[in-house]
């Protein structure tokens, strides 16, 4: 790579996408989530919010041009998510072109028109004691505890799963529950960045011999058994996915592969408009224990959506907090 004198900071810019919708039936606890269209007008949404990882797929093939095969072995993407994109919407991936040797960069994403969608970071490699913070971390770190929770006041940092290990596998064709009522052929028939090492029939072809599972798609494998965790607040009411990481540590994750799964609860924390539970799920190889992912996840669920919320706040003497989620 050149040298330049100019201080100008440089992005490397994907193509614009229209990511599709998936989720129109998911539901959690019997009822329907945010990304069905009459729930998202009801909380004065102008249409069902694509889930934010989806769009981790524009960054893969960015990625992969600046690391690799190792981005898929050892990479992490870590985002906070900004704005909500429908069905129908472009967006566009950009990621800060690096130094030399760098194994740590900015990343974001915007609609057409600029608005953001997320912004975050992504590195390669184990990570080291004097890395940078990833965005999920940072955020993290400057939380404040709060002791106002309403919703999610039956919860503790330190929770583990009640059920652990889960188990989990996604081939391609399994249908991956009432989180995610779709397969991952599905999803490859629509994905925003078709990959042979995705497929079965040019899968073999990959670096590792076998397909591999989008990044995108690791979300949904860990979430497919999310609810044998417990980690339930008081509902029914309407959550969504306010940011999230995934790191894979001995990576890829495989089609068709069984893995064991545990979770624990990092933080707890609210901002004016939510609550989050923010959420650790180690991913281990069924067949050998080696530990080779992980995701952190800020589950934020809407005040506005549980309909005792005020009155219970105020039999709890609890006044909401603000600041960020």
């Amino acid at each position: 790579m050149k040298i330049s004198p100019f201080a100008t900071p440089i992005a490397i810019a994907g193509p614009l996408r229209k990511p599709r919708q998936m989720l129109a039936d998911q539901t959690y606890d019997s009822h329907k989530s945010i990304h069905d269209d009459a729930t998202a007008a009801d909380l004065g949404l102008r249409g069902a919010p694509i889930e934010g990882p989806t769009h981790f797929s524009q960054f893969d093939p960015l990625l992969l041009a600046l690391w690799g095969p190792a981005w898929f072995e050892t990479g992490c993407i870590s985002a906070h998510y900004q704005n909500m994109v429908v069905e129908g919407e472009e967006v566009r991936a950009f990621v800060e072109q690096p130094a030399p040797d760098a194994r740590f960069v900015r990343i974001w994403a915007e609609k057409k028109d600029g608005t953001p969608v997320l912004k975050g970071t992504a590195s390669v490699g184990a990570p080291l004691a004097d890395d940078p913070p990833t965005e999920i971390e940072q955020r993290i770190a400057n939380l404040r505890p709060s002791a106002q929770l309403v919703i999610n006041r039956d919860l503790a940092v330190g929770q583990k799963g009640a059920v652990s290990p889960e188990h989990v596998r996604m081939g391609f064709d399994q249908h991956m529950g009432e989180h995610y009522p779709f397969t991952l052929n599905d999803k490859l028939r629509v994905i925003t960045e078709p990959c042979p090492w995705y497929t079965a029939e040019d899968g073999a072809g990959s670096p590792w011999g076998r397909p591999i599972v989008p990044t995108e798609m690791v979300s949904v494998l860990l979430g497919t058994t999310m609810g044998q965790a417990g980690f339930r607040g008081r509902g029914p009411a309407i959550g969504l996915f306010a940011g999230q990481q995934i790191r894979y540590l001995q990576g890829p994750i495989f089609v068709d592969h069984p893995y064991e799964l545990e979770r624990e609860i990092i933080a707890l924390s609210e901002s004016a408009k939510t609550e989050s539970v923010w959420v650790r799920t180690r991913v281990y190889d069924a067949k050998t224990r080696a530990l080779v992912a992980e995701m952190i996840l800020n589950h934020a669920t809407l005040k506005a959506s549980y309909e005792p919320y005020e009155r219970e706040a105020r039999e709890l003497g609890r006044v909401p907090a603000g600041g960020a989620a």
